[in-house]
């Protein structure tokens, strides 16, 4: 193992070596790499060698170089050689750390990472695990929003949701710039895409406050319980940054 980890190691390290010399994209058409892949499961393992090899011949022609510098699109240089690093560590210790009982240095290193993020952030102290508030890692920005819009909607129905399900027409707002995953949160939350709000933009792509007071007022008008406002800041498709303090006086 020792081996062969330091032959993936000097590949990572070959591969970003030489990474501005590949075209960002892939040149494969539509099912070139599953033309390349046996129809049926191997019957015995491969060895180490023949599998790297299947990675320089099958799988490195297909994939989009998401560290070349030339790579402009959604999350581009989303690593580094330290956390390329703490990867090998974890895998090599793999713990389930979804309860302090279960490993107990996970829950309070995350912990305290999270207040550490309250702190450069500037938030609050409410934010922070001491006293009501506290953070945990989720795994992708999706399932963070989510998490976030349930909090929000147990939070405006004192928790009655989680009890007897959504009653009445609870509402969100976002811009028309924000991520495709706030639209499908309101859906998986329960509260359904009609009570989804894309709200007018001013001119920096941003939202517009008094277009969003406008239409909270709106809606309380007819009936609806305003859940949450889902402010963005930069945008995948324009980096637009919603006028969050602005968003904040219109929301209190």
């Amino acid at each position: 193992m020792r081996r062969r980890g330091h032959q993936a190691i000097d590949w990572v390290v070959d591969y970003l070596a030489s990474i501005e010399e590949r075209p960002v994209q892939s040149k494969v058409e539509p099912g070139d790499v599953a033309a390349s892949l046996p129809l049926h499961p191997p019957a015995t393992g491969e060895s180490f060698d023949d599998v790297m090899a299947d990675l320089d011949r099958v799988v490195l022609p297909g994939i989009t170089h998401w560290q070349h510098p030339s790579w402009f699109a959604f999350f581009n240089s989303n690593t580094s050689g330290p956390s390329m690093v703490a990867d090998i560590i974890s895998s090599g210790l793999a713990v389930q750390g979804m309860l302090w009982q279960t490993s107990p240095a996970c829950t309070e290193v995350e912990t305290r990472m999270m207040d550490w993020l309250v702190e450069m952030l500037g938030l609050p102290d409410s934010f922070l695990s001491t006293g009501d508030g506290g953070g945990v890692i989720q795994d992708t920005a999706s399932s963070a929003t989510l998490c976030a819009l349930i909090a929000a909607r147990e939070q405006v129905s004192d928790f009655a949701v989680d009890q007897g399900g959504v009653q009445g027409k609870m509402t969100v707002y976002a811009s028309s710039e924000a991520h495709s995953s706030v639209e499908k949160a309101v859906r998986i939350a329960g509260l359904g895409s009609d009570q989804f709000r894309h709200v007018d933009l001013d001119e920096n792509l941003g939202i517009d406050p008094d277009a969003l007071d406008k239409a909270i007022e709106a809606d309380k008008a007819a009936g609806c319980i305003p859940t949450m406002v889902i402010a963005t800041i930069g945008t995948t498709a324009t980096t637009a940054v919603d006028p969050v303090a602005a968003i904040a006086r219109v929301c209190q």
